[in-house]
């Protein structure tokens, strides 16, 4: 797993954007810290940018960064 950044497309910060403002439940699968899948059903709190980098804040308090996002909803993330 990549410690660089790779910074993500528009159109997925626009659809998690419109979680964020619905409050709507999304499934989101990552790769955490470890490079471990994980899959979670939960909403997005918040998004921002730190140090040039994109994160989102879920619900629960999982702080992910948007380069590990895999699936949005089961679909495919691609830039």
């Amino acid at each position: 797993m990549t410690n660089h950044y790779q910074p993500v497309g528009c159109a997925i910060q626009s659809a998690l954007r419109e979680y964020l403002t619905s409050g709507q439940l999304v499934e989101l699968v990552y790769r955490d810290e470890s490079g471990q899948v994980q899959a979670v059903h939960d909403v997005v709190r918040e998004l921002f940018t730190r140090a040039g980098e994109d994160f989102m804040l879920s619900g629960r308090g999982k702080l992910i960064r948007l380069d590990h996002l895999l699936l949005l909803n089961g679909q495919p993330l691609s830039g």
